[in-house]
C-alpha cells in the first residue's frame, strides 16, 4: 500500500494543477465534449455557461461562512482547549490518523458542513499535539470522512424526496428515510467504510523518510489584540473592547438556536450550522475587536471559493443546458439489467459529479432519467436514488471543489492530498459497489 501511496503522491504532485487551473480546463473539457456529444454548437455552449456562471452566488457565500465562522471558532481559546484535549488522546502517528478519520465522518454523518470544517480543524490540532505525523495524511483522512455524508441525516437526495411537494413527487410518491438512510444496504455500506477507511489511511502512512511533518508553531493561530489602557480608550474603542456586546450579541443568537431546535428538533441545515459557528465566534472571543480581528485573519483563506465556484456554476449550466449530463446518465442505463442497475446508476452519477458537484444539482439533472429506467426495469426507487446520492459523494474525493474549504484551513494545496485520496476512493468504491450488488 505505501508502495501505492507513494505513485499516486508522485502522480499528483507532478501532474495535479492548482484548482484554479483545474476548473479552467475542465471547463474547456465539458464545452468540448458538448460539441462532440449533443446537438449544441459552440455559440450555445458558451451561453450555457454564462447563464449558469452566476447560479451558485448562495452557495458559494454559505461556503465562504463555513470556512470563515469555522476558523474564527477555531482560534478562540475555549474551542482549541476542547480540541486538543480530545487531540490527547493520540498518543502515536497511528492513532492520530485512526482518530481523525472517525471523528471526521461521524461529524459528516451527522451534517456535511459540520463535517468538512471539524474534520479539518481537529487535523490541524492533532498536527500540533503528535510528534512526526504525516501533515498532508492527516488533512487527508480528515477530508477524506466526508465521503459518507450523503448516507448521514443530512444527506439532500434522501431528504428531498422524504419532503412532500418534492419535483418527482407524481412519479414516485414521497419516500420515508427509514426507505433510503436507515435501509439495510446503506446502513451495512456506512459501517462498512466507518470500519474500513480509518485503517486504510492508517495503512498509507508513508515511511520515515517520506513523512512530512509541520512546525506546530507554524499552526498556531493566536489572535492578540492590541492592549491599550482602559483610562485612554475612546467611546468607540470601549465598545470595540466591551465583553458585554458580545455577550448580548452571543446570548441573542442562542436563544433563536433554542428555539428553532424546540421546533424543528435537530435538524441541522448549511444556515444553522454557519449561525451556530458565528454566534459561539462571537461568543468564544471575548469582545468585538478580538472577534473581527479573527474574521480578517479568516478571510484571507477564502479566496478559492470565492473566485472558483462561479467556473464550476458554469460548468453545471452547460452540463445541464446541453444535455451532456442525460448523455452520460443515459448511457449507462443503455448498459444495465434489473441486477447491475444500481451499481451502475452509482458509476454515472460519480462521473456526473465530477462536472456538477452539487448534490441538489445533480438530482434534478439525473432523477428523470433514472427514476423513469428504474421504474422500466421494476428496480427499486429508493435504492435508485441512494445509488445517485452515493455517486454523488464517492467523486467528491477527487474532486477539488469540495477540498477548497479544508484546504484553506489546512492551508495545504490539492496536490498535497489527492493522492492520499486516490486510494480511498477505489476502497470506498468497492464497499460501495457491493452495498448495491449484494445487499
Amino acid at each position: 500500500m505505501k508502495v501505492l501511496v507513494s505513485f499516486f503522491n508522485r502522480i499528483m504532485q507532478r501532474y495535479l494543477p492548482d484548482p484554479f487551473l483545474f476548473v479552467i480546463i475542465l471547463t474547456f473539457v465539458v464545452f468540448g465534449l458538448g460539441l462532440i456529444f449533443t446537438d449544441n454548437g459552440p455559440y450555445q455552449m458558451v451561453q450555457h455557461w454564462g447563464n449558469g456562471f452566476w447560479g451558485l452566488l448562495t452557495f458559494s457565500m454559505q461556503m465562504v461562512l463555513v470556512l470563515v465562522t469555522g476558523h474564527v471558532l477555531a482560534c478562540s481559546t475555549i474551542f482549541k482547549k476542547g480540541l486538543g484535549a480530545l487531540a490527547s488522546l493520540a498518543k502515536s502517528p497511528g492513532q492520530a490518523i485512526l482518530i481523525v478519520s472517525f471523528v471526521s465522518m461521524i461529524a459528516s454523518l451527522i451534517n456535511w458542513g459540520f463535517g468538512l470544517v471539524i474534520g479539518a480543524l481537529f487535523a490541524k490540532e492533532l498536527a500540533k499535539k503528535v510528534k512526526n505525523v504525516d501533515y498532508r495524511l492527516l488533512i487527508a483522512s480528515a477530508y477524506a470522512g466526508f465521503v459518507v455524508w450523503h448516507g448521514g441525516i443530512s444527506g439532500s437526495i434522501p431528504l428531498t424526496i422524504a419532503t412532500p411537494g418534492h419535483f418527482s413527487e407524481e412519479m414516485i410518491g414521497v419516500i420515508s428515510t427509514d426507505q433510503t438512510i436507515f435501509a439495510g444496504f446503506n446502513i451495512f455500506i456506512v459501517v462498512a467504510l466507518l470500519l474500513v477507511l480509518p485503517f486504510v489511511n492508517r495503512f498509507m502512512m508513508p515511511s520515515k523518510e517520506e513523512t512530512i511533518v509541520v512546525d506546530p508553531a507554524l499552526l498556531q493561530e493566536d489572535i492578540q489584540a492590541a492592549s491599550i489602557e482602559k483610562e485612554a480608550m475612546t467611546p468607540a474603542e470601549r465598545l470595540e473592547n466591551s465583553r458585554l456586546i458580545s455577550l448580548l450579541a452571543g446570548i441573542f443568537g442562542l436563544v433563536f438556536l433554542f428555539y428553532y431546535f424546540a421546533a424543528k428538533g435537530f435538524n441541522l441545515n448549511l444556515d444553522i450550522v454557519n449561525f451556530l459557528f458565528l454566534f459561539l465566534g462571537i461568543l468564544f472571543h471575548g469582545t468585538p475587536k478580538r472577534f473581527l480581528e479573527a474574521v480578517l485573519n479568516a478571510v484571507k483563506g477564502a479566496s478559492g471559493i470565492i473566485i472558483q465556484f462561479p467556473f464550476y456554476a458554469g460548468i453545471m449550466g452547460m452540463m445541464t443546458a446541453s444535455g451532456l449530463a442525460a448523455v452520460m446518465s443515459e448511457a449507462f442505463v443503455s448498459i444495465s439489467n434489473d441486477y447491475t442497475f444500481h451499481f451502475f446508476a452509482f458509476l454515472s452519477a460519480g462521473l456526473v459529479n465530477f462536472f456538477v458537484p452539487s448534490g441538489g444539482g445533480q438530482w434534478a439533472v439525473q432523477a428523470p432519467i433514472m427514476l423513469e429506467a428504474a421504474q422500466s426495469m421494476g428496480a427499486s426507487i429508493p435504492k435508485t436514488a441512494m445509488a445517485v446520492a452515493w455517486g454523488d459523494a464517492w467523486t467528491n474525493l477527487i474532486q477539488p471543489f469540495w477540498a477548497l474549504p479544508a484546504l484553506a484551513i489546512a492551508g495545504l494545496k490539492a496536490k498535497d492530498i489527492m493522492g492520499f485520496c486516490v486510494l480511498t476512493l477505489l476502497v470506498s468504491g468497492v464497499i460501495i459497489s457491493i452495498g448495491f450488488l449484494f445487499f
